[in-house]
């Protein structure tokens, strides 16, 4: 076989496996990356459940001041704006966590064995690919050289009857 296709040839090939391995070296951090992602979603909505309760009782605090009379009053009507402010913060709080899961955590979850079996198929077939490729070149490169052997030169074909050099030039156009 030629040496400038072999060279082609296991370059691309080795090409390929760097990037498989690569690939198959990523797995770990994905997963490492979605178990965090789910384990801050689920901190995320415990903390969520308890600035709930946290924001109830302060407004009920909120709601105690402003129902006295006097200066406290005023206390509590300031007090039950920022308990407002607050709910908008755990609203949005809210928003990221849904969205967190949702539209991140979930669906990497569910890729990632898609991931793992298509670079395992893609692999087996690069394999079998590679191996025939190579052969079918291997062959066609021995081919070649078992007909430059028969086929005389170029000097000759001048002394040869005018029926073989057609034959040679039409078996040189079938390769």
């Amino acid at each position: 076989m030629d040496a400038g296709i072999e060279k082609e040839c296991s370059a691309l090939g080795g090409l390929f496996q760097l990037i498989m391995n690569d690939m198959k070296a990523s797995y770990p951090t994905w997963e490492d990356f979605v178990s965090k992602g789910a384990k801050l979603q689920s901190q995320l909505r415990t903390t969520i459940v308890v600035t709930g309760a946290f924001l109830d009782a302060f407004q009920k605090v909120a709601d105690m001041a402003t129902g006295t009379r006097g200066a406290t009053k005023e206390i509590g009507s300031a007090l039950t704006r920022m308990c407002m402010r607050h709910r908008s913060i755990e609203s949005k709080l809210k928003l990221f966590t849904t969205a967190l899961s949702e539209s991140l955590i979930t669906p990497l979850e569910l890729k990632m064995e898609e991931w793992k079996k298509v670079a395992s198929q893609l692999d087996k077939d690069h394999a079998k690919e590679y191996k025939k490729a190579r052969a079918d070149i291997k062959k066609k490169s021995s081919d070649t050289i078992k007909l430059q052997k028969k086929t005389p030169p170029a000097e000759y074909e001048n002394h040869l009857p005018q029926s073989e050099i057609i034959l040679h030039s039409k078996h040189k156009e079938s390769v």
